[in-house]
């Protein structure tokens, strides 16, 4: 009997311990996703507020596509996002549904279902986030969900669009106060000539193009030491690794070329630096000929960008003209988006101070006062001053403890509806005035 009730409590102790184990996870967050709080929201809804602000300015138009979409929308032949990325689910019909991996694919399929009647270009802009497995921010940090903000010209070729793409990426990373950073231009067609012309398999372009995006020299030269090809073709292709720089290096590599696709790549990035450079954004820009990621997604320019002292992309885009007809419809494509956290990051680590909304007025009332206090509030606000009422402690002292932790410039004291006290906390000053004097003028009385 004794066992019996020995092996019931150790029973009971198992359960509770399992129970315990399995509800722990409540006090966590996922691994890859975060709280973002106070002073960080601010900053990432400023930053937000700044972009929409200024893509509006440049003429995109914002869409907000839904944050589920079909898996089927992204399992295409131009599959940029390996399958093994997506948070995928089930509806109640047992299709597998996915969290929204990509913006550019559901814009994709928006153009060529719903834009039937549409003038072209058509420009649009966003703010999403997108949710992947295995997003590498840092060594240590992980982002499975992070926020784009970013720009599409959807029905026009050219260079023109795409300089206008990168143009607005650059402003958009500079209306935040970061100047050091660098937009790196590549030209996926470049490296397709050369592999064109040297008639290598697909199986053979893609083993090249993952050397190249590693640097792997050694693998290179490996990789085509039995190719047949010649030994000019061979030279430039082993020397891609190290093609970037500024312009000179289109001017350099020119001569060298023996095929038109190639040389058609070329021109085309010349035309794009052109261009930026009369908006001013030269010193931004350099060339890479190694950046060939996602040769199939991509089908001309491309870029990303980079700032120093952080290993990872502020920004990426390029030409997509093949993307849209996977749903159905050809259309020419360009676009690019900065990443709103890496951004944050960025900033973060390199000091450089954002001007945020702060609450500049602090009203507490004593019960008499509270009707004048509320329409004090009200009026404030209207003039736009940024106003918080007391909710706690009358204590003085406290109240002035909480006003400078938020950092609050002033606090008004309201005693009942005719006497006002104003507390300077800048200069330590006391004044007394009237609700008549003080809503004449609010900004000189309270700062």
């Amino acid at each position: 009997m004794c066992l019996q009730v020995l092996k019931t409590k150790l029973w009971n102790q198992l359960i509770k311990k399992g129970l315990n184990d399995l509800q722990k996870w409540k006090y966590y967050t996922p691994e890859g996703v975060q709280d973002i709080l106070f002073e960080e929201c601010a900053k990432k809804r400023e930053i937000e507020k700044m972009t929409r602000n200024l893509f509006n300015r440049c003429g995109f138009r914002e869409i907000e596509p839904p944050s589920i979409e079909y898996y089927d929308a992204f399992i295409g032949n131009l599959e940029s996002i390996p399958q093994e990325a997506m948070f995928k689910f089930f509806d109640h019909q047992g299709r597998i549904l996915v969290l929204r991996p990509d913006v550019t694919t559901s814009i994709a399929r928006i153009a060529a279902t719903k834009l039937d009647c549409a003038v072209f270009p058509v420009k649009f802009s966003y703010i999403s986030n997108v949710f992947r497995f295995e997003e590498q921010v840092s060594a240590r940090i992980k982002q499975r969900e992070f926020t784009q903000a970013g720009v599409e010209i959807l029905g026009v070729e050219g260079a023109e669009a795409d300089a206008e793409v990168i143009a607005t990426i650059i402003e958009s990373i500079r209306q935040t106060g970061m100047e050091k950073f660098q937009i790196e231009i590549g030209q996926v067609e470049f490296f397709k000539g050369l592999m064109e012309q040297a008639d290598f398999t697909d199986s053979d372009c893609e083993k090249i193009r993952n050397l190249i995006e590693n640097k792997d020299s050694f693998g290179m030269e490996v990789e085509l030491k039995n190719k047949e090809i010649p030994e000019g073709l061979k030279d430039t292709i082993m020397k891609l690794p190290q093609m970037f720089g500024n312009l000179n290096l289109i001017d350099e590599i020119y001569p060298k070329i023996r095929n038109q696709r190639s040389l058609k790549a070329l021109d085309n990035l010349k035309d794009i630096f052109g261009i930026l450079k009369d908006y001013g954004y030269e010193k931004y820009i350099s060339i890479d000929l190694a950046m060939v990621q996602s040769i199939n997604y991509y089908s001309g320019m491309i870029f990303r960008g980079l700032t120093h002292g952080i290993g990872f992309s502020l920004c990426t885009g390029g030409r997509y003209d093949n993307l849209i007809s996977e749903f159905g419809r050809d259309m020419p494509a360009t676009g690019g988006a900065v990443g709103i956290n890496r951004l944050l990051l960025a900033l973060d680590r390199q000091n450089v101070n954002m001007d945020l909304p702060i609450v500049e007025t602090l009203i507490t009332y004593e019960p008499d006062g509270r009707k004048t206090a509320i329409q004090i509030a009200q009026e404030l606000r209207r003039q736009g001053v940024l106003v918080e009422l007391n909710l706690g402690s009358c204590k003085t002292e406290d109240i002035i403890d909480y006003a400078k932790d938020r950092k609050i410039k002033g606090i008004i004291f309201v005693t009942d509806k005719d006497k006002i006290r104003i507390r300077d906390l800048i200069a330590n000053v006391v004044t007394e005035t009237t609700i008549n004097e003080l809503l004449k003028n609010p900004k000189e009385k309270i700062q």
